[in-house]
């Protein structure tokens, strides 16, 4: 496929921090409403159940045109009890992937779920070697890593490994064990890459041929740094809005694009601003911004 745009519901306030335990989340239907809307060809699934599921979900997507981009999917790589209590996860995912309408297969997400250690450091693993992973949790992690990729292809899906903020793989180092160890690909996502240390547009360039999924998303590092030099946890990522507008942060978004064109990729840009839901802003608020970040990248032809 050539490069596609999607957006997720993290956008709007909803995912794996909020549904179910924040009552401010925007209702799902609601939500494919403005994503449609604005333009966008795709949308990530969210939690399992956000959007909806079988049908259901199959007939809300092709209502609205939109194509199920893919799934984010954290699980407790490093530790082979917790995961294989988890694993269950992944295979409702897949279900509902099987409901999808037609289009390419949808992208199965995989991320490591983090320790309280690594949530209460974010950003930690691009400077602080003594947060990562010991041999054995790196033994482990592969091979966790290696049977949720066996599941997924068993059903038709090929899997991308998303680092993210708090959770073990986060710094450059760390992505490129990731990549050493396991036969997965990678779903880079620009804004956490920043949070981690890395400069997104090396990274889509080093790590060009093992890059299956990207997510788009700018970030501000003088929020980051405030962050890190408060040794503040996780959430603050989110509540203080470290996450912003395409090209109004320091990604670098213009030199993203350019490195996106130059190693040829092809597939799915899924536009990203995580944020918490606040219902002290005007209505719409959400929706108005993702409107904005899909005029910004089509104003760059894309």
């Amino acid at each position: 496929m050539a490069i596609s745009v999607a957006n997720a519901p993290c956008s709007y306030g909803a995912f794996e921090f909020t549904v179910g335990i924040d009552p401010n989340v925007p209702d799902g239907v609601a939500l494919l409403n403005q994503v449609s809307t604005a333009g966008y060809a795709g949308i990530d699934l969210g939690p399992v159940g956000y959007l909806g599921t079988g049908r259901a979900l199959h007939d809300r997507l092709a209502a609205r045109g939109l194509v199920l981009a893919g799934g984010y999917v954290p699980l407790p790589f490093p530790d082979p009890a917790a995961f294989a209590d988890e694993i269950g996860y992944l295979d409702a995912l897949l279900d509902i992937f099987d409901a999808a309408p037609d289009g390419p297969p949808p992208r199965p997400t995989l991320a490591d779920s983090g320790s309280p250690a690594r949530r209460a450091a974010p950003g930690g693993g691009g400077h602080d070697p003594s947060l990562s992973l010991d041999a054995a949790g790196w033994r482990n992690f592969a091979d966790s890593v290696a049977r949720a990729a066996e599941r997924c292809r068993k059903r038709g899906y090929e899997p991308a490994f998303h680092h993210h903020t708090g959770t073990y793989i986060e710094g450059v180092a760390e992505i490129e064990q990731l990549l050493e160890l396991t036969d997965v690909n990678l779903c880079l996502d620009t804004g956490h890459l920043l949070v981690g240390g890395g400069e997104p547009a090396k990274g889509l360039r080093d790590w060009a041929e093992r890059i299956n999924h990207v997510h788009l998303k700018d970030a501000r590092r003088d929020i980051v740094a405030g962050i890190v030099a408060d040794a503040a946890p996780l959430e603050e990522i989110w509540r203080r809005r470290a996450f912003c507008a395409l090209g109004q942060g320091d990604v670098g978004m213009e030199d993203v694009l350019s490195a996106i064109t130059d190693i040829g990729y092809s597939g799915w840009l899924i536009v990203e601003q995580d944020i918490f839901p606040d219902p002290t802003e005007p209505p719409g608020r959400a929706a108005a911004d993702q409107a904005a970040n899909r005029e910004w990248l089509r104003a760059r032809g894309i």
